[in-house]
């Protein structure tokens, strides 16, 4: 069973041969072609042929087309990015810098064509060619709700998302949704499988319940709605979901939920019901400092508590690149090891 089919075979709820076992590394591409990040970055070869080589590597299920969070930022005219040795590119130029700004604010009216999905794009093509119907293809991409913070900061985007002015909030909504759809319709024909659809959000960890009602909740609502649930993966961006696993099923019937690392396992699973798939993600950073064995004994935790009853993954978050190789080796051998039918 190659891994394409056994992610489907999950998704289904039919017989595999073990769980599916997805490891999220980026910035490590960098380090295997030693090149640094700038250089990486700027090619979609390298991140085509680093993303393969790792996969081969470590035994894991999973390919990546993202190259940093950030860069979405650059569709909408972000021309700094902020470099660093140890970690992610981050935005280093905000297109919006008053809420002035968001009426003259240009989404690109088609992703696919557009310079800044060149790279990307070039990516995806290489993936798609060396391991496409083997290997599930993986794009991320920002909610509407969240995606203003990468164009204009944590501290302006909550004022204007909180108390307006309502009309200028809503705009830059509206802008970013229409990014949002013609992102993931890009993605989808560059050849990504799965789309992990990131908002934190959607998580009452960052709003309380009765925002995500009246507020998030309809854009999530509007964003699956246009994007299309094939291959979506709801992903609250490292925060909790369980508490809002029943709500998001029943509005939209998403398919997969991927649990933060502070959600339970086994109550995640149970507000799922068996409607849809359930990926547990293993809190990765304290990897950088634990023992093989520390890590096996957790990929344990997480796998008897989410394989019981199939349609479940295991998963990582973005893992930093301070985490060891033998620490990288020991969890995906754990999570394949445990994850087994047999096991």
């Amino acid at each position: 069973m190659n891994a394409l089919a056994r992610l489907h075979a999950a998704m289904e709820g039919t017989p595999a041969d073990r769980i599916p076992v997805f490891c999220n590394l980026l910035d490590q591409g960098a380090r295997l072609l030693g090149i640094g990040p700038r250089e990486y970055y700027a090619s979609g070869e390298h991140v085509a042929e680093a993303q393969l080589r790792m996969r081969e590597k470590y035994g894991y299920d999973n390919l990546w087309g993202l190259f940093y969070v950030g860069r979405e930022a650059e569709f909408f005219g972000c021309r700094e990015m902020v470099y660093a040795e140890d970690g992610p590119p981050n935005v280093g130029h905000m297109v919006i810098r008053t809420v002035e700004d968001v009426p003259r604010l240009e989404p690109p009216a088609d992703v696919l064509s557009h310079p800044a999905f060149e790279q990307p794009r070039k990516c995806f093509d290489i993936l798609r060619r060396e391991a496409g119907g083997r290997f599930p293809i993986c794009a991320y991409v920002t909610a509407t709700m969240t995606l203003p913070v990468l164009l204009m900061g944590m501290e302006r985007w909550l004022p204007l998302l909180l108390t307006g002015p309502r009309t200028l909030r809503d705009e830059l909504l509206a802008k970013c949704h229409d990014f949002f759809v013609s992102q993931v319709r890009a993605c989808r024909a560059a050849g990504a499988d799965v789309i992990v659809y990131s908002n934190p959000f959607g998580s009452t960890d960052l709003v309380p319940m009765s925002f995500f009602r009246e507020q998030s909740l309809p854009w999530i609502e509007r964003d699956i709605e246009a994007a299309g649930r094939a291959g979506l993966v709801y992903y609250g961006g490292a925060a909790r979901v369980n508490p809002v696993i029943e709500t998001v099923l029943e509005r939209t019937r998403v398919e997969a939920f991927y649990l933060s690392p502070l959600d339970d396992v086994a109550e995640g699973r149970a507000r799922i019901a068996g409607r849809a798939l359930c990926c547990a993600a293993l809190n990765d950073i304290p990897m950088i400092d634990w023992a093989p064995a520390q890590v096996e004994q957790e990929v344990k935790r997480l796998v008897e508590a989410g394989k019981p009853g199939g349609r479940f993954l295991f998963g990582t978050l973005l893992m930093p690149l301070a985490i060891p190789e033998v620490n990288i080796r020991a969890l995906v051998a754990a999570a394949c090891r445990y994850g087994a039918l047999d096991a």
